[in-house]
């Protein structure tokens, strides 16, 4: 899929039901590979996904084609960092480049003044880190949290593609 093919735009409150039913739907086959059914994503209410997207330095962008929400990016700013999580692209639409538009849709959406942005995946998420290696992420280092361990990736943002509001 083309950005042609796309509408990215932030994600609102009016869109919160649908992102909840994309992301429970993307984010079950992770916890199947992990044995965990209850990651935060599988786990996340309503009412904490709206306080989420209206908190400080939260930004959601969303992806759609048609009507339809297909993939979505939440990311944190924290000072000259930008944090990347809650990656979501429907099941039946991943692989087709969704995910890569999004990544590099995001960073127009980042405030000036953004240096790095990270990212976190399962350290056996292989597919997950193929695609940030190939946005240009490098991994840093990994951290067990309970029974996950997770890589950590980060993008040094430069001249070339400078943050801006």
């Amino acid at each position: 899929m083309t950005q042609d093919d796309l509408d990215i735009r932030p994600v609102t409150a009016d869109d919160a039901g649908e992102l909840l039913t994309l992301r429970r739907a993307a984010f079950v086959t992770e916890a199947q590979q992990y044995g965990d059914p209850h990651i935060p994503p599988l786990t996340q209410t309503l009412d904490e996904l709206l306080a989420d997207l209206h908190a400080d330095g939260v930004m959601t962008l969303g992806a759609w084609h048609g009507h339809r929400l297909i993939g979505s990016i939440r990311v944190l700013v924290e000072g000259t960092r930008a944090t990347l999580g809650r990656f979501a692209v429907a099941p039946d639409l991943q692989g087709r480049g969704v995910g890569t538009e999004l990544l590099t849709a995001i960073l127009p959406y980042l405030p000036d003044g953004i240096e790095e942005v990270w990212v976190f995946t399962g350290r056996d998420s292989v597919q997950n880190i193929a695609l940030y290696a190939k946005a240009g992420y490098e991994h840093q280092h990994d951290q067990t949290a309970g029974d996950l361990t997770y890589a950590y990736l980060r993008k040094l943002l430069g001249e070339g593609e400078p943050a801006q509001a």
